[in-house]
């Protein structure tokens, strides 16, 4: 008997508990579409949705070492490199009464990337051509980034020296959640079918459970531009630009708690897409979320007998 075994394999998963997805900074993770009247000045909300879903479906490749206790038990380690899909976190979209222009929208993005470790135990009848098993155990992370792109655009008017003139803003950013450690739970059925001496090839469900909490966000990527246009002829008057490195501590740097108060540095105003916060010289505070990175899927791969 094989003492000792390498595994390489690689397949698809599909979320199985899809929820609600946590907010992108003050945007809830909605689907909505208002309209702007120009005659009041105001937006109503013409609809809305909550978006749901699971940071569990995407494709992982793994990397297993495993020994053979006996013929019937072996315990095995594997490495997963996982990627998800990318998610539609929240989007809001806003139009001018009775047509089809655009005057506001924010669009946000998110998909996972994660290494984790995965111990196990595997149990087999030990059977010498197609050998059925099991495999149940625990997952414990390793690293990993829940990364947020979001798209905001607004046009609007404004007044400058006597002659009024039309704005453009434009946004874009890349954001990146660090989670907390946390523990997770892994179940495989799977065959075995010998293909050569020594060679096996592996087919298999997987059923993985991971729960992430975040613990803190860092905005990596920051574009911003505010045009001044001349209604009469759409020339750009001028421009204004902001990149990350002219955001404040506030707003490119957040902590999650469990409790917002009165101490919690939360925003207290905001000029265009600008933020300001009680103290703009601290990380911003903002609620904790929870996201589940696990799925059920599928796993074909080869195992090599040593």
């Amino acid at each position: 008997m094989s003492r000792f075994y390498v595994k390489i394999a690689g397949g698809y998963y599909f979320s199985v508990f899809p929820g609600q997805f946590p907010k992108v900074g003050s945007y809830e993770p909605h689907d909505e579409r208002l309209v702007f009247n120009p005659a009041t000045g105001a937006s109503v909300t013409v609809s809305e949705k909550v978006l749901t879903g699971s940071y569990g479906a995407g494709g992982r490749g793994r990397l297993s070492f495993g020994w053979n206790i006996n013929q019937y038990i072996a315990v095995e380690g594997t490495f997963n490199y996982y990627r998800s899909k990318k998610n539609l976190m929240t989007r809001e979209e806003t139009t001018v009464i009775n047509t089809s222009t655009t005057v506001g929208k924010v669009e946000s993005h998110g998909y996972v990337d994660a290494i984790d470790f995965a111990p196990g135990v595997v149990m087999s009848p030990g059977l010498k051509k197609v050998n059925p098993y099991v495999r149940f155990g625990l997952v414990v992370p390793l690293w990993g980034r829940l990364n947020i792109e979001t798209d905001a655009s607004r046009s609007g008017t404004a007044a400058v020296g006597g002659q009024t003139v039309r704005t453009q803003l434009n946004v874009h950013r890349n954001e990146k959640v660090k989670p907390n450690v946390t523990l997770g739970f892994q179940g495989a059925l799977g065959v075995a079918f010998p293909v050569a001496n020594k060679l096996d090839i592996i087919v298999e469900a997987e059923y993985r459970n991971i729960p992430v909490r975040s613990k803190e966000k860092e905005v990596t990527v920051y574009d911003e531009t505010v045009a001044l246009i001349n209604p009469a002829n759409g020339a750009v008057i001028s421009t204004q630009h902001r990149g990350v490195d002219d955001l404040s501590t506030a707003e490119r740097h957040t902590k999650y708690v469990t409790t917002l108060d009165q101490s919690s540095n939360t925003p207290v105003g905001q000029q265009g897409a600008e933020v300001s916060y009680k103290d703009d010289s601290k990380p911003a505070n903002e609620l904790k979320s929870y996201i589940n990175i696990g799925g059920l899927g599928g796993n074909v791969g080869l195992r090599w007998r040593f």
